[in-house]
C-alpha cells in the first residue's frame, strides 16, 4: 500500500542536490557554495570544548552567541535570532506570516527554498522574473505586492545568479513596501559584495520596522557543517514571531560555540574574501576566453549560460555537468535552480578552479 502523504507534504519540493558525493577522494567540490578552507582551528577547538557539556541541552536564550553577533554587527541582542542555518529561521518566519489567503512575493530565479515557503503554508506565491542582467527587478518587485502579501524576499546577492543591487535601490525599494508586510534581505553572501558592506545594511532596520536582514556562518567562516545562521530584526516582535513557531533548541551546543569563536577572527574572513574575489576574476577570465559572459558576480560562486548552438540548453547542461562529473568536478546544475542550460559553479581553491576550467573545455569540445 502506497505512503499517503498529506496534501500539504505532496506539495513541497525536495531540495536540489548535485548527485556524485559518493565519488572516491579527490573531487572538487564546487557545487554548494561552500568555503574552500576548514574552520580555523580555533573554532574547531571551541567545539571540541562545547562537546564535554552536551549531556546538557543548550542554553535556549543562546546569550553569548547572540552577544558575540551584537557586538559584531551593533544590533540589540534582543533583535537577533538565531537559528539552525538561515534556512531554519526563513521557514520559521514563513510559518508564522503565511497562510492561505495570503501572498509572497520573491524574484525568480532566485534561491531554491523558497518554494517551500507557499507550498508549506498554501500562501499564493508571486514570482517576479530577474532583469536582462540576472538582478533583482525592486520596481517589478513592489508593483508586485497588495493588501494580501505578508512577506517579500530580496535575496542580494541573488542565488544562483551571484547578482546583487545597492543599498541605495535597496532603501528606495523598502521604502515602497507597506509596513504590515515583512521585507526578508537574505544575505548569506553579503561579506563578498562590492555593492556595499554587511554594516551598511543595518540602517534599514533603523529605518523601518518591517525589516529582517538574513545572514549565515555556512559560507565565509567555513561551519556549513554545523549549520548556524541568524536573522537582525527591525523589532521584538519579529524574533518573537520566530521563537513562536519553531522547536527549542535549534542550534547545538559544538555550532553555538564554534559560531561565537569565529566572529573573533576578522583577519581570517579578510583573507577568504580577498581569496573569493581573486577567483572571480580567474574564473571570469576563464569562461571569456570559451566564449561564456558570466553574470557580474558579488558572491562566491559564478552563473553563466552554456553556449547552445542552437541545442536545447537543457541536455547541453545535462551533458557537460556529466562530463564533469566523469572528471571529479560537482557543480550545481541551473535547470533544478531555474534556468536550464546555465550552470552554478562555486570559487574553490586554485586547484579546483584551473581543474574546472580545463575540465569545462574539454566538456564544450
Amino acid at each position: 500500500m502506497p505512503l499517503k502523504l498529506s496534501a500539504t507534504a505532496s506539495k513541497i519540493p525536495y531540495y536540489p542536490t548535485a548527485g556524485g558525493y559518493s565519488l572516491p577522494d579527490g573531487v572538487a567540490l564546487l557545487a554548494s557554495n561552500e568555503c574552500p578552507d576548514p574552520p580555523l582551528p580555533e573554532v574547531v577547538a571551541a567545539a571540541s570544548a562545547a562537546l564535554a557539556a552536551t549531556n546538557r541541552y543548550p542554553d535556549p536564550s543562546y546569550a553569548p552567541l547572540r552577544q558575540a553577533l551584537s557586538d559584531h554587527t551593533g544590533v540589540d541582542p534582543s533583535l537577533i535570532a538565531v537559528g539552525n542555518g538561515s534556512c531554519e529561521v526563513l521557514l520559521a518566519l514563513g510559518e508564522a506570516l503565511l497562510e492561505p489567503g495570503t501572498e509572497l512575493v520573491y524574484a525568480w530565479p532566485s534561491f531554491s527554498v523558497y518554494p517551500h515557503l507557499e507550498a508549506a503554508s498554501g500562501a499564493t506565491a508571486v514570482r517576479v522574473p530577474l532583469d536582462d542582467d540576472h538582478r533583482h527587478d525592486l520596481d517589478a518587485i513592489a508593483d508586485a505586492i497588495t493588501d494580501d502579501t505578508r512577506l517579500v524576499i530580496v535575496c542580494n546577492p541573488n542565488n544562483p545568479t551571484s547578482t546583487a543591487v545597492g543599498l541605495e535601490p535597496l532603501r528606495a525599494f523598502v521604502r515602497r513596501v507597506p509596513e504590515h508586510v515583512v521585507v526578508l534581505i537574505d544575505e548569506a553572501y553579503i561579506e563578498f559584495a562590492e555593492q556595499y558592506r554587511p554594516e551598511d545594511s543595518i540602517s534599514l532596520l533603523q529605518e523601518h520596522p518591517h525589516v529582517v536582514l538574513l545572514r549565515t556562518f555556512s559560507k565565509l567562516y567555513g561551519l556549513a557543517g554545523l549549520r548556524v545562521g541568524y536573522g537582525l530584526c527591525s523589532s521584538t516582535d519579529l524574533v518573537g514571531a520566530v521563537e513562536r513557531v519553531r522547536q527549542p533548541f535549534v542550534v547545538n551546543v559544538a555550532a553555538a560555540a564554534a559560531a561565537t569563536e569565529a566572529l573573533r577572527h576578522p583577519g581570517e574572513t579578510g583573507a577568504r574574501i580577498a581569496q573569493a574575489r581573486e577567483s572571480r576574476g580567474v574564473l571570469e577570465a576563464g569562461l571569456s576566453a570559451l566564449g561564456i559572459r558570466a553574470a557580474r558576480s558579488e558572491a562566491n560562486f559564478c552563473w553563466f549560460d552554456l553556449p547552445a548552438d542552437g541545442q536545447d540548453p537543457g541536455e547541453v547542461e545535462q551533458r557537460v555537468i556529466a562530463s564533469l562529473r566523469d572528471g571529479g568536478i560537482l557543480v550545481r546544475s541551473g535547470g533544478a535552480l531555474g534556468r536550464p542550460g546555465a550552470l552554478r559553479v562555486t570559487y574553490g581553491t586554485r586547484g579546483d578552479n584551473e581543474r574546472f576550467l580545463a575540465a569545462l573545455r574539454t566538456a564544450l569540445a
